[in-house]
């Protein structure tokens, strides 16, 4: 199921992130330049942005490996490294282990190769895609 206003990754929401991923079968990713409207201070990326990516991220690697919908239990972020503004980042997600329908991944934010923001996560599967 696809709902087009989601704010990470709907087309139809016009003040939303517009994310799209390609997945390789071992990791998703999506590429973005991040305008002044998400920035949080001065030049750099605000960090609940940065946070809903990952979300994303990850939640969309479990719908493209498992065909299952998902939605999380626990998400911890640790930013590492300003990100800027108006520069290409890329956004990667995989998955660490499962046990029964709770699926432990792992994500990250890079900036011209330097990881600037990780997240951990426990999803909850809930239900076929």
């Amino acid at each position: 199921m696809t709902d087009d206003y989601c704010f990470a990754c709907g087309a139809e929401n016009p003040i939303g992130l517009h994310l799209t991923f390609d997945f390789d079968g071992e990791r998703v990713t999506t590429k973005k330049i991040l305008p002044r409207e998400f920035q949080g201070y001065f030049g750099t990326a605000h960090g609940g942005i940065l946070s809903t990516m990952m979300d994303e991220a990850m939640c969309k690697f479990i719908a493209a490996k498992y065909h299952e919908q998902a939605v999380t239990g626990r998400l911890e972020v640790r930013y590492k490294l300003p990100t800027p503004i108006e520069r290409e980042l890329t956004v990667s997600a995989w998955q660490e282990s499962s046990r029964r329908n709770i699926i432990s991944m792992r994500s990250t934010v890079e900036v011209d190769g330097n990881i600037t923001a990780e997240a951990t996560a426990k999803f909850a599967v809930v239900a076929s895609a």
